[in-house]
C-alpha cells in the first residue's frame, strides 16, 4: 500500500470513528450505572448485611454509610443509564470508590499494580472520564441542553 493509500484510509477511519463518538459515553454510563444500580439494589435490600460489613471495616457511623451508599449507587447508578444530571451522579459513586479502595481494598495494596487491578480502580478511571467528557449526545442532558437553546460545551 502506497503513503497516500495509508493516508486515505486513515482518513476513513477517523472519518468513520467520529460519527460514532456517541457510543463510547453511552457504553460507558450503561456499564458502570448498570452495574451500580445491581449493587445499590443489593444494599438497599439488605442494609443490616451492608451495615455489619462496614463495622468490620471501621466505618463510623455504620447503618447511616450503608444506607447512604446504598441508595446513592442505586439512584446514581439510574441515573447514570439514562444520562440525566450524569457529571453530578458521578461524584457520589466516585467518592464511594475511592473509600472502598481505602478501606475494603486497602490490605491488598502493595503497589500501583495491585491498584490498577481492582475492579473498584477501574470504575473510580470510568466515573472520572465520564465526569470529564459528559454524558454524550444518547442522553436526557444531551436533550435537556438542546431543549433550552444552550451550547454543549457549557457557553
Amino acid at each position: 500500500m502506497t503513503k497516500d493509500g495509508i493516508r486515505d484510509l486513515r482518513a476513513r477511519a477517523l472519518t468513520y470513528l467520529a460519527r460514532m463518538q456517541w457510543l463510547a459515553p453511552l457504553l460507558g454510563r450503561a456499564a458502570v450505572g448498570l452495574l451500580f444500580m445491581s449493587t445499590g439494589w443489593g444494599k438497599v435490600h439488605d442494609i443490616p448485611k451492608v451495615t455489619k460489613f462496614f463495622e468490620t471495616l471501621g466505618i463510623p457511623a455504620p447503618g447511616f454509610h450503608a444506607v447512604l451508599v446504598g441508595y446513592s449507587e442505586l439512584i446514581c447508578g439510574t441515573l447514570l443509564v439514562v444520562g440525566f444530571v450524569t457529571r453530578f451522579a458521578t461524584v457520589p459513586l466516585i467518592v464511594s470508590m475511592v473509600v472502598a479502595i481505602a478501606t475494603a481494598k486497602r490490605s491488598e495494596l502493595h503497589g500501583l499494580f495491585d491498584l490498577v487491578g481492582f475492579d473498584e480502580f477501574t470504575y473510580l478511571v470510568v466515573l472520572v472520564m465520564i465526569a470529564i467528557v459528559g454524558p454524550g449526545a444518547l442522553s436526557l442532558d444531551h436533550l435537556l441542553i438542546r431543549k433550552l437553546g444552550w451550547r454543549a460545551d457549557g457557553a
